[in-house]
C-alpha cells in the first residue's frame, strides 16, 4: 500500500456526524414537522472499529457457492462499505412512516416478463454504465471478514418489528422524520405526548381507527377550515424603487425582458447556500503537468495501420487474426490475416464501384458509412471496418437496433443524420432480424435518416480486377472513423479519430503494454468502441496478434468462458471489465483444471471506476491459487474523447508497485483529498490506474469554469495533451472547442503549454510516484448544494443496505434532475415481483437513511419499477439518460415512489415576515407621498339615467308610490302589453316547451297567490320554498308569492338518481330558511315522500307541500302592497365554494335597483331578445331568469343547462335560431360546448355572427384560457373574438360588473352601453403572493394573465381595502373588493355551518379616509387599474380585476397563494392530469389530481406534481392524491368545491388510486 507522503493528512472527524450547515438548514426547514424526542443522540458516530487490512485472504466458503438468486450484488460491494452502511442504519431509531396508500389494482402493474425474473447476470452492467465492483474479501488471513450469512443474521436480529408493520428506521433530524408516526405497539399516551396530534390525523397508522382520529381531532379542536381566514398582511410601505417607477405610469408597464435576455432575480429570492465555514479546503501547492515516457522510436514501424494490414496480409497470410466463438463457446471461424486482407479489398472495391444512384457512384472518399453488426459477429465487423478504411470511407459503428423504440435509438439517428450517413453495412442474418415495414424493407427508425442497407456477406461483394489496388497512404489528419458517445443528458455525439491519432494510439499502447508480434489476446469487450475496438481490432492488426473474441451472449450463458479460453489458448493478455471478473467469481465452482499462469496482463478496462478495486481484490483472492500473479492485474483509465489516458504497466517494465488510497468521502464531496483510515465508515478505497501514456502531457483542472490547474490535494478533471486523442465532436464546433481545445492556465492566468488539451471527463488526481487515481466520471457527477457526489458511490450504498430481496442487483439507476436551481438525486430500481409492498417500502426508507448517513445528502425521489421495465443499454445494464428522460416525462410507470422534498430542498426563499406596525393611516400617507391614487371606482350615476318614463307609467297605473315593486311592474305589463311574450323555454330537442306572455304570467301568479292564501292559509311574511325544475312554473310561483305577501326561497330540486346527496341539501335549505310551505310539481312531491327519500332524510318533518300543477282559475281580490321598500322581497340561498350554505336577504328596494342597473347596462328594452343558459336558483342567474324580463319587458329565451347533457349544441343553436344579440352562460356550459362541439357537425346551420355579447356569469377570477379557446373554436361560425366577456357578482351583491360590447366596441352616445372591450393585463405572480400588483410584459417569467371582470354597473361604487386593517389601499396593492350600491343585499338571513360570517360583511366602514360610506365586503381579492380606454362620457375607464376568493387563499410560508394558480401549473405537468384541486391541512399542501389514463401512470404524477409546484411556486407538496376522473366536486357554476374535497379526503371517502406522503 503506497502512503501519500505529499498530502497533508489531517484525520478528519468521522463523517457520519452531520455537516453543520446541512444539519442546521434541514433542521430549520423540518422544524414544523419533527416531533422533538428527548434523549436520543442525533450523532451517528460508530463506536466499534472495523478491522481490515489490504492483504488478500484465502478463499472462503462463500466463493464456492453457486450464485444465489437473492444474493447481494457483489460487484458493488466492499465488506467495509456494507458494514459502514449497516452500522449507520443501526443507529437510526426504529420508527413508523406513513406508507403510501394504493388501490389494489395498482399494487403490481408489472410487465409481462415480470414472471421470469431478469437474468441476473445480464441484468447488470452496461458497457460503461454505472457499475462498481465490490471487494469480496480483503481481510488478512488471521482476521476473516464476516460472511454473507453473518450479515443476514445481523439484519434479521436488527429488525425486531413484525413483518406486517411497515417498519422503517429513522433518526431525529433524518430525512424521513418530518412525517413520522410512532409504532402503535408502544403506549398510545407516549405517542400523544411526543407527536403533534395532526400527524396522527394526517397519516393514521393502519390500525388506528377512524373513530380514534375523530375523537383526537375533537379533543384538540382542529380548525374546521384550512385557510383560516388569512391574518392579513399589513403592507410594507417601503416599496422598492423599481416598483415605484413602474406604478407611477400604470398605463405602460416597464418591460422586464423575456427569458433568453433575462437575468433572473433569483439571487435575491432563493436562499443561497452559504458555504460551511468548517468545510475542508485544499492546502497543497499547484500541481505541475505530468509528462509520460517519450514515445520510443521503432525502426520498422509502419507508416499507417493499413500498411500494417497489407504487410501481414501478404507476408503472413496464414497467421490467425481473429477467432469467433458461438454461444456454446466453440470456435466457429478463425479469420487469418490473408483472408482479412482479401475480403477487405473486395468490400472496398464493391463499395466504390458497384453501388450507384442515377448513374453516379453512391459513395465518394470521405463519406460516412454506418456499421450495424451484432456483438457475436466480430469477423464481419472487422472486414467491414477495414474495407471502409481501404475505400477511404469513414466507418461509424453503431448498435443493432432491435425495435423501433430502442432506448437512445432516436439520438443515434440524429448522429447518423448529422454525419450525412446514407448507407448502412450489415450481415445477412442481422438484416433479416431487423424490424421491417409492410413493403418488406427495413423499417425507418424514429429520428433516423433514410438508409440504404447493404449486406457484406461473400455473395454480395465482387472480386476486384487484377489491376485494381486500394490506395495505402501514410497516416494523415483525415478522419479515419467516428465513435459514438452518449452524454449525461442522453444526446449522442460522434467523436472523430484521425488516421494519425489511430496510429499513434496503437504505438503508445504497444509501448505501454509491451505488446509483441504474434501474442494471443482474449477480448471480452464490445469490439465496436472503446478499449474493445482499440485492443481487439486496431492494435491487434498493428502487432499481428491473435484475438479470441468472447461475445456478450456467451458470457451470459457461461461467465467463465473467457477464463477457459485464456487457459486453452495460453493467452498472454486479456481485456475485461470488472463485471466479467465478478461474474466469473460467482460461477467458478469446481473449475479445478484451469490455469491463468500464461497471463502477463489482465487489462481492467473500467479500472477507473472507484469500485473496481473490490472486484480486482476478490478475483485475485480466488484465482491466485490458479496461477494468477497479483502484479498481472492492470487497471486502465480511458474515455471516448481522450482514448487511453493511463494504464498500469506489466511487471516486467520495472514500474513502482501499485498504489492504494483510502480517502474521506466527505472531503471528496468538496473536491479535497484527505487520507482516512479504513476504520472510518464513510471512506472510498481507490486503486491507481498506472502511469500516464507514453508521449502524453497530463494535468488536472477545475471541472467548472476557467480550467485553472488544481492543487496537489484537489480533485479535478484530467486533461490530456497528446497526438493519440480524438480530434472533435463531428459537426459540433462549439463543443469541440470546449473539450478538445482546452487551454489549462495557472493561478496567475498564464497557459500551461502552447499545446491544446483534451478533457477526458474523468475526475481524479495525481498521487505519489506519479500514479494516476480516478474517483469518478463527469457523467456520474451530481453537484448538490455545491457538493459533488458520484452516482456510482450512491448505487454502492443502496446495494449495501440489505441482501437483495426486494430489487434486482445491477438494475439500479442513479441520476440527478434540476429542480429549483439545484440538482436533486433520484434513485430508480427494479422491484422483484415477489417483494411485498411493506418490505419494499421498508427497504426504500432504509436506503434513504443510509445515503443520508454515508453521503450526507438527501435523496429527492426513490422509485421502484416493475421487473424488466427499465430501458436497457445495448449490452445489458441500465440506459441512464433514457431512464432520466422517462422520469422527467412521467413515462417511468413506477410501482412504488418515495419523495423527500422536505429533506432535500434547502434553498427555498425565506418565509415572508409580516410587519404588523404599518397601520392604515401610514399606508394612505405612503400612497399620497408616492403619488399613487387610492384604488376606488364607480359606475355611472343612476340619478341622471333614471328611467323615469317607466316609473311614471307604472305609477299612473297603480296609483302607488313612485317606487317600483316587481309585482306592480308585472301587473302593469299585464294590462299595458298583455300579449307581449316575456319567456320562451326550450327543451333538449330545441323545441319550445312552454311560453309565458305578460298576462299569462300575471294570471298564473294570481292562481298561486290564491292557493297560498286559501289552501295554505299562509300569513303575510311567511317563507315559501319553491322546488321546481328550471321553467316558467318557477317564475309564476315566485310572483305568486309576492302577490300573496310571502317571501319566496328558490331551491334546486333533488336529483332522482342521486337522492342520498342532493335531498339533504333541499331539506337543509327548507329548515334553515324557516319555510312553512313547499310549492312544487306533483312529480317532485311524490319524490319528496318516496321510500328512497325516507332513506336519506326524515320525510315526516317536511312542512306543508302544495303542488301547483292544477290550480283553480280564481282571481286574486287584491295584490299585496308592502308598507316600505326595505321589506324583504326574497331570500337567495347558495353554497359557497368553501362549502358554506347561507341565505342573503334581498329587499324590494334592492331588487328593483338591481333590475334597473342591469337594464341600463345591457340596454334591455321590450324589443330585445336575450338567451339565458344558467341555473335559476341563486345569484345573477336567478335575477336574469325571474326578475329582469318582467322589469325591462325584453323576451328571455330560457335554456336549462341540464338539457345540454343530452344535447350539447342546444344553447348555441338557440342563439343562432333567434338571432340573439346578448346571451348569458356559465363556465360549465362554456366548457361543455368547447369539449363537446370542438369538431362536431351538429352545428352545420349555426351562425353566431348576430352575437354582440356573450357574458359568462361567475363568482371567480375570469378563466382566460377557457374563454379564449371558446372564441377560437366558434370563430368559424361567425362569433366575434371580442364578444366573450365576463361578469362578477357575489353574495353581498349579485351584479357588480357586467361587460356589454357597444356597437362599435365602444359607444359614443351617452345613452348606450358605454363599454370598452375588456382589457387583459399580465401581473407578476411572485409579487401577487405578497399582495402587490406589478405589471409585466406578456411572456415574462412568472407572468399571470388577468382579464377585467366587466364594467362596473351604474350606481355601484367599488374600493380596494386591506381585509385586516380595513384601510383603503393604493392601486398597486391587492386587497379585498368592497362594494357600495343600492342593490346590495341587506344581510344574511342565516348562516349554516359557519357562525363567523358576521353582519360586517354587509355594513362595514373604512378605518381611515372616507369613514362615512357604508360598504359591503365581497370576500374577493382584486385590484383596480385605470386604463387608457374611455367610456361614453369621455371618462377614463377603471377596470376591476378579480384575483380570487379570500376564503380560499392558502397562507403558506407567510405568503398568499391562490389555489387556481397552483392547479393551473399542475394540470400542465402531464397530459393525463384531467383536473386538479389543492387545499392545505395542518400546514401541509395537499394536491389532488384526476388521472385520465391508465392507473399505472398514477405514480408518475407524484414526482411531476412535486417538481412543478416547487419550480413555479416555491412550495413543497406534502401529500399527492391521485383519483379517478370526476372525483373533484364541481358546483353548477363550474366552480371547484375544494372544502368538500378536503372533507372527503380526511374522511377517506375518495377511493384514491394512490396517496403519496412526501417526506
Amino acid at each position: 500500500c503506497v502512503h501519500f507522503k505529499s498530502f497533508p493528512s489531517p484525520l478528519h472527524k468521522v463523517l457520519l456526524t452531520k455537516l453543520k450547515g446541512y444539519e442546521k438548514k434541514r433542521g430549520k426547514l423540518l422544524a414544523p414537522y419533527i416531533p422533538q424526542i428527548q434523549g436520543v443522540d442525533p450523532s451517528l458516530q460508530v463506536d466499534h472499529r472495523i478491522q481490515a487490512s489490504s492483504q488478500a485472504a484465502p478463499p472462503t466458503s462463500k466463493h464456492n457457492k453457486p450464485r444465489a438468486a437473492n444474493s447481494r450484488d457483489e460487484r458493488f460491494r466492499s465488506d467495509l462499505h456494507t458494514e459502514a452502511v449497516q452500522a449507520a442504519l443501526a443507529k437510526y431509531k426504529e420508527r413508523k412512516m406513513p406508507m403510501p396508500s394504493k388501490r389494489r389494482s395498482v399494487l403490481v402493474q408489472s410487465s409481462v416478463e415480470a414472471c421470469t425474473p431478469p437474468d441476473t447476470s445480464s441484468a447488470s452492467e452496461d458497457e460503461g454504465s454505472l457499475r462498481r465492483q465490490g471487494r469480496m474479501a480483503t481481510s488478512s488471513p488471521y482476521q476473516p471478514h464476516p460472511t454473507v450469512e453473518h450479515w443476514f443474521n445481523r439484519v434479521i436480529q436488527g429488525s425486531s418489528t413484525s413483518s406486517s408493520a411497515s417498519s422503517t428506521s429513522s433518526h431525529p433530524g433524518g430525512p424521513l422524520c418530518d412525517a413520522v408516526i410512532p409504532s402503535l405497539h408502544s403506549d398510545l399516551c407516549l405517542c400523544l405526548r411526543i407527536i403533534p396530534v395532526h400527524f396522527y390525523l394526517l397519516h393514521p397508522p393502519l390500525s388506528l381507527s377512524l373513530s380514534l382520529c375523530l375523537s383526537l381531532s375533537r379533543a384538540v379542536s382542529l380548525p374546521r377550515s384550512v385557510c383560516l381566514s388569512p391574518k392579513g398582511v399589513p403592507v410594507n410601505s417601503r416599496v422598492s424603487s423599481k416598483i415605484q417607477q413602474l406604478l407611477n405610469t400604470l398605463k405602460r408597464p416597464k418591460r422586464p425582458p423575456l427569458r433568453e435576455f433575462f437575468v433572473d432575480d433569483f439571487e435575491e429570492l432563493l436562499d443561497v447556500q452559504q458555504p460551511d465555514p468548517n468545510q475542508p479546503k485544499p492546502e497543497g501547492v499547484q500541481m505541475s503537468p505530468l509528462h509520460g515516457d517519450p514515445l520510443g522510436v521503432v525502426t520498422n514501424w509502419p507508416p499507417s495501420l493499413l500498411a500494417s494490414l497489407q504487410r501481414w496480409g501478404t507476408a503472413q497470410p496464414k497467421s490467425p487474426c481473429l477467432t469467433a466463438l458461438d454461444n456454446a463457446g466453440k470456435p466457429v471461424y478463425t479469420l487469418t490475416y490473408g483472408k482479412l486482407w482479401t475480403r477487405s479489398q473486395k468490400l472496398a472495391y464493391t463499395l466504390l464501384n458497384k453501388l450507384s444512384s442515377r448513374n453516379e457512384p453512391l459513395l465518394r472518399p470521405g463519406d460516412r458509412v454506418a456499421l450495424v453488426f451484432p456483438n457475436n459477429d466480430p469477423v464481419m465487423f472487422m472486414v467491414a471496418f477495414y474495407g471502409c478504411l481501404l475505400a477511404e470511407l469513414v466507418p461509424v459503428p453503431i448498435e443493432v437496433p432491435l425495435t423501433r423504440k430502442d432506448a437512445g435509438s432516436q439520438q443515434i439517428g440524429f448522429l447518423l443524420g448529422s454525419c450525412g450517413v446514407t448507407l448502412a453495412l450489415t450481415t445477412d442474418a442481422c438484416q433479416k432480424g431487423l424490424p421491417k415495414a409492410q413493403t418488406g424493407e427495413v423499417a425507418t427508425f424514429k429520428g433516423w435518416p433514410r438508409l440504404l442497407w447493404f449486406v457484406t456477406d461473400g455473395k454480395h461483394v465482387v472480386k476486384p480486377p487484377k489491376d485494381w489496388s486500394p490506395p495505402i497512404r501514410d497516416a494523415s489528419n483525415e478522419t479515419a472513423y467516428i465513435e459514438y458517445k452518449t452524454s449525461k443528458e442522453g444526446s449522442t455525439m460522434g467523436i472523430t479519430v484521425s488516421h494519425a491519432a489511430m496510429l499513434a494510439h496503437c504505438h503508445a499502447l504497444t509501448q505501454a503494454c509491451g505488446y509483441t508480434e504474434g501474442e494471443t489476446i482474449t477480448n471480452v469487450l464490445d469490439f465496436k468502441r472503446d478499449a474493445g475496438l482499440w485492443h481487439g481490432v486496431l492494435m491487434s492488426v498493428m502487432n499481428r496478434m491473435h484475438v479470441i473474441s468472447i461475445p456478450y451472449s456467451l458470457m451470459k450463458v457461461n461467465p467463465l468462458s473467457w477464463i477457459q479460453k485464456v487457459h486453452s489458448y495460453k493467452a498472454r493478455v486479456a481485456v475485461v471489465k470488472s463485471r466479467d471478473m465478478h461474474w466469473s467469481l460467482l460461477s467458478q465452482k469446481d473449475q479445478r483444471d484451469i490455469s491463468l499462469s500464461s497471463l502477463r496482463m489482465l487489462i481492467v478496462a473500467d479500472g477507473a471506476n472507484p469500485w473496481s478495486i473490490s472486484s480486482c481484490d476478490a478475483f485475485l483472492n480466488v484465482f491466485q491459487a490458479r496461477g494468477l500473479r497479483p502484479e498481472v492485474i492492470c487497471p486502465c483509465a480511458s474515455s471516448a474523447e481522450a482514448m487511453t489516458v493511463a494504464i498500469r504497466r506489466p511487471p516486467e517494465m520495472g514500474v513502482p508497485p501499485p498504489g492504494k488510497a483510502v480517502l474521506s468521502m466527505s472531503c471528496l464531496s468538496y473536491g479535497v483529498i484527505r487520507v482516512d483510515t479504513e476504520e472510518k465508515l464513510s471512506v472510498l478505497t481507490l486503486q491507481d490506474v498506472g502511469q500516464v501514456m507514453p508521449g502524453a502531457l497530463v494535468c488536472v483542472v477545475r471541472p467548472e469554469g476557467t480550467p485553472y490547474l488544481c492543487r496537489t490535494d484537489e480533485v479535478g478533471e484530467i486533461c490530456v495533451s497528446s497526438c493519440t486523442t480524438g480530434i472533435s465532436y463531428y459537426g459540433l464546433p462549439g463543443m469541440t472547442k470546449n473539450v478538445f481545445e482546452t487551454i489549462p492556465v495557472t493561478a496567475s492566468g498564464s497557459p500551461v503549454s502552447d499545446r491544446p488539451f483534451t478533457r477526458s471527463s474523468l475526475l481524479g488526481f495525481i498521487g505519489p510516484d506519479n500514479l494516476l487515481f480516478v474517483v469518478g466520471k463527469m457523467d456520474g457527477l451530481m453537484v448538490v448544494s455545491g457538493r459533488r457526489h458520484n452516482a456510482d458511490d450512491v448505487v454502492a450504498t443502496a446495494l449495501a443496505v440489505e441482501p437483495m430481496k426486494f430489487v434486482y442487483r445491477g438494475r439500479i439507476a442513479v441520476f440527478s434532475v434540476c429542480v429549483l436551481h439545484d440538482e436533486r438525486i433520484v434513485v430508480v430500481a427494479e422491484q422483484r415481483p415477489d417483494a411485498s409492498e411493506e418490505d419494499s417500502f421498508q427497504w426504500m426508507s432504509r436506503v434513504l437513511q443510509a445515503i443520508d448517513s454515508i453521503h450526507q445528502v438527501g435523496v429527492y425521489c426513490l422509485a421502484l419499477v416493475p421487473a424488466n421495465t427499465l430501458p436497457k443499454a445495448p449490452l445489458g445494464g441500465i440506459h441512464i439518460s433514457e431512464t432520466k428522460q422517462r422520469f422527467l416525462e412521467g413515462a417511468l410507470h413506477p410501482c412504488n415512489v418515495l419523495m423527500c422534498p422536505h429533506t432535500c430542498v434547502t434553498n427555498l426563499p425565506k418565509p415572508r415576515q409580516k410587519q404588523p406596525e404599518v397601520g392604515p393611516a401610514s399606508m394612505i400617507v405612503g400612497n399620497l407621498v408616492a403619488g399613487k391614487r387610492i384604488a376606488q371606482a364607480c359606475g355611472r350615476d343612476v340619478a341622471q339615467l333614471e328611467d323615469n318614463d317607466q316609473a311614471r307609467k307604472v305609477h299612473a297605473h297603480t296609483h302607488f308610490t313612485p317606487f317600483l315593486y316587481m309585482q306592480d311592474v308585472l301587473q302593469w305589463r299585464a294590462q299595458a302589453t298583455p300579449d307581449h311574450p316575456l319567456f320562451l323555454l326550450l327543451n333538449a330537442k330545441g323545441t319550445v316547451a312552454s311560453t309565458a306572455s305578460c298576462v299569462q304570467l300575471h294570471k298564473r301568479a294570481e292562481r298561486v297567490a290564491v292557493a297560498l292564501m286559501e289552501r295554505g292559509r299562509l300569513n303575510t311574511g311567511d317563507h315559501v320554498a319553491l322546488v321546481y325544475p328550471p321553467g316558467t312554473d318557477l317564475i309564476a310561483t315566485f310572483y305568486g308569492c309576492l302577490y300573496a305577501g310571502c317571501v319566496p326561497v328558490t331551491v334546486r330540486p333533488p336529483h332522482p338518481q342521486n337522492l342520498a346527496t342532493t335531498l339533504p341539501t333541499v331539506k337543509m335549505i327548507v329548515e334553515v330558511s324557516k319555510s312553512v310551505c313547499i310549492l312544487t310539481t306533483q312529480a317532485i312531491m311524490k319524490l319528496l315522500r318516496s321510500k328512497e327519500a325516507a332513506a336519506a332524510v326524515d320525510v315526516k318533518t317536511w312542512p306543508m307541500v302544495l303542488d301547483t300543477d292544477d290550480l283553480p282559475r280564481k282571481k286574486l281580490p287584491q295584490i299585496y302592497k308592502p308598507p316600505t321598500p326595505e321589506m324583504l322581497a326574497y331570500l337567495d340561498f347558495s353554497v359557497s365554494t368553501t362549502g358554506i350554505l347561507a341565505g342573503v336577504k334581498m329587499s324590494h328596494a334592492a331588487t328593483s335597483a338591481l333590475c334597473r342597473s342591469i337594464k341600463l347596462q345591457c340596454e334591455l328594452y321590450p324589443s330585445r331578445q336575450i338567451a339565458i343558459c344558467l341555473d335559476p336558483y341563486c345569484g345573477l342567474g336567478f335575477a336574469l331568469w325571474c326578475l329582469c324580463s318582467v322589469y325591462s319587458g325584453h323576451q328571455s329565451i330560457l335554456v336549462p343547462p341540464l338539457e345540454l347533457e343530452s344535447n350539447v349544441s342546444l344553447w348555441l343553436s338557440a342563439v343562432s335560431q333567434f338571432k340573439v344579440r346578448v346571451t348569458f352562460c356559465s363556465y360549465s356550459v362554456m366548457e361543455m360546448c368547447t369539449k363537446g362541439l370542438g369538431s362536431q357537425t351538429e352545428l352545420r346551420n349555426v351562425n353566431l355572427s348576430c352575437v354582440r355579447t356573450c357574458m359568462v356569469v361567475a363568482e371567480e377570477r375570469p378563466r382566460i384560457a377557457l374563454t379564449q379557446s371558446f372564441s377560437k373554436i366558434f370563430k368559424d361560425l361567425g362569433l366575434s373574438p371580442r364578444a366573450v366577456s365576463t361578469t362578477f357578482g357575489c353574495r353581498v351583491n349579485v351584479a357588480i360588473c357586467l361587460q356589454v360590447r357597444g356597437r362599435e366596441g365602444r359607444l359614443k352616445s351617452g345613452g348606450g352601453t358605454a363599454g370598452p372591450d375588456p382589457t387583459t393585463v399580465y401581473v407578476d405572480m411572485r409579487a401577487l403572493r405578497h399582495d402587490r400588483v406589478r405589471l409585466v410584459e406578456r411572456g415574462s417569467p412568472h407572468s399571470l394573465p388577468l382579464m377585467e371582470s366587466g364594467k362596473i354597473l351604474p350606481g355601484v361604487k367599488v374600493i380596494i381595502a386591506n381585509p385586516e386593517t380595513k384601510g383603503p389601499l393604493g392601486d398597486s396593492h391587492l386587497g379585498e373588493i368592497w362594494v357600495s350600491s343600492p342593490h346590495n343585499a341587506t344581510g344574511y338571513y342565516t348562516v349554516y355551518g359557519e357562525e363567523a360570517l358576521h353582519a360586517d360583511h354587509f355594513c362595514t366602514k373604512l378605518s381611515f379616509g372616507d369613514t362615512q360610506t357604508v360598504w359591503a365586503r365581497t370576500g374577493y381579492l382584486g385590484f383596480l387599474r385605470r386604463t387608457e380606454l374611455t367610456d361614453a362620457s369621455g371618462e377614463r375607464h377603471d377596470a376591476l380585476y378579480v384575483v380570487g376568493s379570500l376564503d380560499e387563499t392558502l397562507e403558506l410560508r407567510g405568503m398568499r397563494y391562490h389555489p387556481i394558480d397552483i392547479e393551473t401549473s399542475v394540470i400542465r405537468a402531464h397530459k393525463s392530469i384531467a383536473e386538479c384541486a389543492v387545499f392545505t391541512w395542518t400546514n401541509l399542501l395537499v394536491v389532488v389530481v384526476e388521472l385520465e389514463g391508465s392507473e399505472q401512470e398514477a405514480l408518475d404524477l407524484v414526482a411531476l406534481v412535486t417538481n412543478v409546484v416547487l419550480e413555479e411556486h416555491f412550495l413543497i407538496v406534502g401529500v399527492v392524491v391521485v383519483v379517478d376522473p370526476g372525483v373533484i366536486p364541481i358546483n353548477s357554476r363550474g366552480e371547484k368545491q375544494r372544502m368538500h374535497l378536503r372533507d372527503g379526503f380526511l374522511a377517506d371517502q375518495l377511493d384514491p388510486i394512490y396517496v403519496a406522503y412526501n417526506m
